[in-house]
């Protein structure tokens, strides 16, 4: 695993994405690492209450047995599902971003109005970024 306290967000992502082939979960994984120097990922790896999933779900981020840590987009979706699109002590721009990133993956519908009304200039360039990924299509600003 990881160095949490010191490594960047960008640097949390690249390391839960060891082996992971698929656009889509890269481009979720490196939103969430870019998203507030890895806020999400943080509180995956150190908040237990958000890393082991409430309720006694299993641990969002886990090691398969090759030990490559990885994020279980099933346990987040689950989550979501349980507390209507709410993550626990999470700001607005903070539970549409990974709402956003769920959806990445095709395990949660995004309400694309929220979404553009809570989230800052800095955040819809990070979304539009990892929709440029997954979609293999150019996004220049306006």
């Amino acid at each position: 695993m990881t160095a949490i306290d010191t490594d960047s967000g960008p640097a949390l992502a690249e390391s839960l994405l060891h082996g992971i082939g698929n656009e889509n979960w890269q481009a979720a994984t490196r939103l969430l690492g870019a998203h507030r120097d890895g806020y999400w990922l943080r509180r995956f790896l150190t908040d237990e209450p958000v890393a082991s999933g409430l309720w006694g779900s299993p641990r969002v981020i886990t090691s398969a047995d090759d030990d490559s840590p990885s994020i279980d987009w099933g346990v987040i979706s689950g989550q979501l599902a349980a507390n209507a699109g709410h993550w626990p002590k999470a700001s607005s721009s903070e539970s549409a971003m990974l709402q956003v990133a769920a959806s990445l993956m095709g395990k949660w519908a995004v309400d694309l109005l929220h979404v553009v009304h809570v989230l800052d200039d800095t955040e819809l360039r990070l979304v539009l970024r990892a929709l440029a990924e997954v979609g293999n299509v150019s996004i220049s600003p306006a």
